[in-house]
């Protein structure tokens, strides 16, 4: 018999979704330059927004969502990797997929954080490059264009391959559940909230955190 469980509520789809977007058009646009910098700032201000929103969404959202449902000590962590892991991590993050999780979100807002200080001396500056030492800012141009920009790029490449190692090698699909909410297991868990209060709550949230990111850049 199989239970099918809410794992991922509304707003956590959307929000992985619109980052996915957020950070293609923030990749493709660095590589373009020239006028495409203006849309380049513009995806680093949704980036940002964003992942303001999932922290305090890891702490509010659905049960799945929560960051207290993937933190794993690390004799976890060490148990999974020698294949003694307990059937409930296959619901929401495993412990290897909670470590990608936390190095994606960390990444992203170091990458994003140092694009608010970065000034490339032509045309293309942060909006916050006025308000640092112009050691910090040189140290975190150097950071975004040259290092931060390359640590993401491998991190996007090791959760797409992460992707498809599951869906050909495993025969499990990590994207549907991304989709629909759902997935079907024999274990009576929990299922993640997600009804129409829940909503409004991550709305507001998103709203409040738009908010924060539009007075932070209007300092440029």
């Amino acid at each position: 018999m199989s239970n099918v469980v809410r794992v991922w509520d509304l707003p956590t789809r959307v929000f992985h979704w619109a980052l996915v977007c957020a950070v293609i058009g923030l990749i493709t646009s660095a590589q373009i330059g020239g006028e495409a910098m203006a849309w380049h700032f513009r995806f680093g201000y949704a980036v940002l927004t964003l992942l303001l929103f999932r922290i305090l969404w890891g702490l509010t959202g659905g049960h799945w969502s929560r960051f207290a449902s993937f933190i794993y000590s690390p004799a976890t962590i060490l148990g999974y990797l020698k294949g003694q892991g307990k059937p409930e991590h296959a619901i929401g993050h495993n412990p290897l997929g909670s470590l990608s999780v936390f190095a994606m979100l960390g990444i992203l807002l170091l990458q994003v954080g140092s694009g608010l200080f970065s000034d490339d001396e032509i045309a293309a500056a942060g909006p916050l490059v006025s308000l640092a030492p112009s050691a910090w800012v040189s140290l975190a141009t150097h950071y975004h264009a040259e290092i931060g920009k390359l640590i993401l790029l491998g991190l996007v490449l090791l959760h797409v391959g992460t992707i498809l190692f599951y869906r050909f090698k495993k025969g499990e699909n990590l994207v549907k559940p991304m989709v629909n909410g759902d997935k079907e297991t024999p274990l009576t868990v929990l299922s993640s909230r997600d009804d129409a209060k829940s909503r409004l709550l991550a709305a507001a949230l998103f709203l409040a955190c738009a908010a924060l990111v539009a007075c932070l850049v209007q300092t440029r």
